[in-house]
């Protein structure tokens, strides 16, 4: 019947001692939260304020530097172009994280999706990366504000002396008060509340898209007077061709990550099924439309080639006599940055606190102040690591480890998706206090199902002899009276394992065809026999499982998965595993250095799962049961009470 202990203690043999990688836990309902007894979050964001974050979070300075490295280097005028795919590449895993969102709309983010779609092992992965995501991003963009800042006092070097850059004697440290200070103000205000943080980011990202619409409209009118020189220059549209357009939007694919910041704060959203979705996609639409107009007017002011790669906008205005100008481009840098970094600091201490309230962190990080409902602890704690990260170390040579953690985040989001619609979790975990209940449900069920299987499908001769009590005579005489219909479902219980079989065995040939695929077609260095065999085997593996996923039928199960009736993905399975195939080839490309860094961190973090969160996890003790027989559980567990 399905009933199976969750320790991973269980039976024998080598797979059942790695059991409890591929544990999966409840969607959380009122129910799961009840007995909990945890505090929840406040319950205080709309979709303006989940538009502020997404925004925020996403627009940082890369815009005021990317437009100028990426026009010169890889798409020309086309950087339009690459802006435009590589928004829709991010659309296609804003999709997937919209709809895990509104059903499961629980703090923790992709590590909440993949914990309850894939199981444990994946998921502290992805909660661990994450980790490293947004420590590493928070400190990075703290060092980016100071130089920045610094040239509102004059220039580089021109800060206060208790705030500029210092060298530490006989080292190779630069430490960074400014950075440190930067992130405490941040972190002190996230302790204040989701309603006020939210709030003055608002006011911050709404000042910095003012300064991305001023050098819209500025630079359109010196564009018209000055005939759009860039787009006249004698190497065409596409000076690098179609490649240099697809180089350049993988780099400035990175210019869209942040909007996951939004599915992290979905327990605090007023009506997940509805806001969630809006506010990511409204965030993500906005970006995209801002970065495309931006590009469209800074490319056409300047040729590609006399692009200044540090400072492209801010250049363009110097050169037109708008020197003033400058100073605005310049706060919008400095805002942009300050946003970012709120948002890179709001979603680390929800994928604690998540991961804490499932046992695989210890409990401190769970603590939700009772006045501010928000997790003051875990947002201290991750903000001082994170300030003396920013104070110590020059980060920028880290920040692929960043990308790291937002791509293995996409692409499990993605996998999840699959597996919401194919092979939805057909078993719950119920707390080992309710055996008596699982026990009691477990043999009427059983005692149903052997009786379905004895029953003659010709006649009723003998059917109701030697039954012991009355519950068994009942079920009987219902399996007697009814033959065909028994047989008939029993039949398609067996037609709808053989599907989820079929359904499983297609991702999984998905996933192992994805790397074989972005594997062959990165690694140059090896032989091109290899390449061609290994991306001939990846691109049949991916097609077959995508024909098989096409030709059967989605499960019914996922109308019922987690808070349903919100926004459902389109055009699956194609978009999921589109989204899979592009995230893959970016990881892949991202260099074996960033690996080798991402490698060591995911080391230890496994050993703190097998040293502490494997044993702690709220999932040891647990008691898996059909979902169709929870609520009858539940009642029996009541009466019995």
């Amino acid at each position: 019947m399905g009933f199976e202990g969750g320790s991973g203690k269980e039976g024998g043999g080598v797979g059942a001692g790695f059991r409890f990688l591929t544990r999966r836990k409840q969607v959380d309902s009122d129910r799961v939260r009840d007995r909990g007894g945890y505090h929840q979050l406040a319950k205080a964001l709309s979709v303006p304020e989940l538009v502020a974050i997404g925004v925020g979070a996403t627009i940082g300075a890369g815009v005021y530097v990317l437009v100028g490295t990426v026009a010169r280097e890889h798409a020309g005028p086309a950087l339009t172009i690459s802006f435009l795919i590589a928004g829709i590449a991010a659309a296609l895993s804003a999709f997937c994280y919209a709809e895990l969102a509104s059903r499961c709309p629980s703090a923790g983010s992709a590590y909440h999706y993949s914990y309850i779609c894939v199981g444990e092992g994946v998921a502290w992965l992805i909660g661990w990366a994450l980790i490293l995501e947004y420590t590493i991003g928070g400190a990075a963009v703290a060092r980016g504000i100071s130089p920045n800042l610094a040239l509102f006092f004059g220039g580089q070097d021109s800060l206060p002396s208790f705030l500029a850059r210092a060298h530490i004697p006989g080292t190779d440290i630069v430490v960074d008060p400014c950075a440190a200070v930067l992130v405490l103000i941040v972190i002190g205000l996230l302790c204040l509340g989701i309603k006020e943080s939210s709030f003055v980011q608002a006011i911050v990202t709404s000042a910095n898209v003012c300064v991305l619409l001023f050098v819209i409209v500025a630079g359109g009118y010196i564009g018209f007077q000055t005939g759009w020189v860039g787009y006249t220059v004698n190497d065409g549209y596409f000076p690098y061709g179609v490649n240099g357009v697809l180089a350049g939007s993988a780099t400035v694919f990175f210019s869209y990550i942040g909007f996951d910041s939004v599915a992290s704060t979905a327990e605090e959203v007023k009506n997940p099924r509805r806001d969630l979705p809006l506010g990511i996609a409204t965030s993500v639409s906005i970006c995209c439309l801002l970065y495309m107009m931006v590009s469209i007017v800074i490319v056409g002011l300047v040729p590609y080639f006399a692009m200044d790669p540090d400072t492209p906008i801010a250049s363009v205005f110097a050169r037109n006599d708008m020197q003033w100008a400058v100073y605005i481009v310049t706060s919008g840098a400095v805002l942009a940055l300050c946003s970012a970094l709120m948002g890179s600091l709001l979603p680390q201490p929800r994928i604690l606190m998540a991961m804490a309230r499932d046992g695989l962190l210890p409990s401190f990080f769970s603590d939700v102040n009772k006045r501010t409902q928000v997790p003051v602890k875990s947002t201290i704690l991750s903000g001082i690591f994170a300030a003396s990260l920013a104070f110590f170390m020059d980060v920028s040579q880290l920040a692929g480890m960043v990308s790291v953690g937002t791509l293995l985040a996409f692409t499990i989001v993605a996998v999840s998706i699959l597996i919401l619609r194919y092979v939805p979790p057909d078993e719950v975990p119920l707390p080992s206090s309710l055996r008596e209940s699982i026990d009691s449900v477990s043999f009427r069920h059983s005692v149903r199902q052997n009786n379905a299987e004895k029953t003659d499908p010709i006649g009723i001769k003998g059917s109701n002899q030697n039954q012991h009590d009355v519950s068994s005579q009942a079920i009987i005489k219902e399996s007697v009276e009814y033959p065909l219909v028994m047989k008939e479902n029993n039949q398609d219980h067996c037609n709808e394992q053989t599907r989820r079989r079929k359904a499983a065995w297609s991702i999984a040939s998905i996933c192992i065809g994805v790397v074989f695929l972005t594997t062959s077609a990165s690694y140059s260095f090896l032989p091109v026999f290899v390449r061609y065999l290994a991306c001939s085997i990846g691109g049949l593996l991916v097609l077959g499982g995508l024909v098989v996923l096409s030709w059967i039928d989605q499960d019914d199960g996922r109308h019922k998965f987690g808070h349903a009736g919100g926004f459902i993905c389109p055009f699956v399975p194609f978009l999921p595993v589109c989204c899979i195939l592009v995230n893959a080839y970016l990881l892949v490309n991202l260099g074996a250095g960033t690996w080798l860094r991402v490698s060591a961190w995911l080391l230890v973090g496994v050993l703190v799962y097998l040293f502490y969160g494997r044993s702690h996890s709220s999932l040891t003790d647990v008691v898996y049961v059909p979902a169709a027989h929870v609520d009858e559980i539940y009642k029996t567990s009541e009466n019995v009470i």
